[in-house]
């Protein structure tokens, strides 16, 4: 053996028997002319796999969505606990497997389609800026209709509002939508208790819940990882997103 292969066997036995410091990642060991190069599979070592025995949390999507909306609420909940445990599965569902854009023109890649979509836990229904073409699209309004009967929570966040009026799944429950868009969500869906977005930026009635939308999509979102947990590891979330630093802050000079 010559040296530069001895060299090369004490680097890979001390590798493997110091496998406690390499995570799972992926580890690629290339011999050059000069030195070994150590890679790691950056790509995909963040993937969290699909667990049965975890909540699953559904966030619809379609073309036009608003996509603070449905980046909130994987945000809140795809974060690990405070020991790594992955605790829930959080997908995203659109009525067909190609891509759709959002509002502000990223492209977003569903993770199921209303065909095969798992069993949820949690639904949450997103808004657009023009809702005409999803309240009149029935593929949409009769899978919120058939998810919320296997749901334990449904959620809608800005005008995702008018989807849940149009399924007529909260009829007699208290909703609130974008500011400025309850007088119409009333006459629309008189059956609605729908509250003053003026001052109501969250309410919760039952198994339903909303929010104004957008950065208040958090709100939503953080309230039910709450009731889905508990308050230490809501608390834990929030300081993981900085959630503190955009209360009283004050640019430097």
């Amino acid at each position: 053996m010559t040296f530069k292969n001895y060299l090369c066997f004490v680097f890979l036995v001390s590798l493997l028997c110091n496998c406690n410091n390499i995570t799972d990642e992926k580890v690629e060991i290339r011999e050059t002319s000069n030195s070994l190069e150590v890679s790691s599979d950056t790509l995909t070592k963040h993937l969290k796999p699909f667990k049965k025995n975890v909540p699953t949390i559904g966030l619809l999507m379609y073309s036009g969505v608003l996509q603070s909306e449905v980046i909130a609420t994987s945000d809140v909940f795809a974060k690990a606990s405070a020991s790594g445990d992955q605790l829930f599965n959080v997908i995203t569902i659109a009525e067909t497997n190609q891509a759709i854009t959002s509002e502000e023109g990223m492209h977003f890649v569903p993770d199921y389609t209303f065909e095969n979509c798992p069993k949820l836990d949690a639904l949450f229904v997103p808004s657009a800026y023009d809702m005409y073409a999803q309240v009149h699209n029935k593929n949409i309004i009769d899978f919120i209709k058939a998810k919320n009967q296997e749901t334990t929570y449904t959620v809608s966040n800005c005008a995702g509002a008018q989807l849940i009026g149009k399924s007529g799944i909260a009829d007699g429950h208290k909703i609130v939508t974008w500011i400025g868009g309850g007088v119409q969500l009333q006459k629309d869906y008189p059956n609605l208790k729908v509250q003053d977005d003026a001052t109501v930026t969250f309410i919760e009635d039952g198994k339903f819940s909303s929010s104004n939308g957008n950065l208040a999509s958090y709100i939503s979102a953080l309230n039910l990882l709450e009731k889905m947990t508990s308050l230490e590891h809501r608390k834990f979330v929030e300081s993981y997103l900085y959630l503190d630093r955009l209360q009283n802050w004050k640019p430097t000079k």
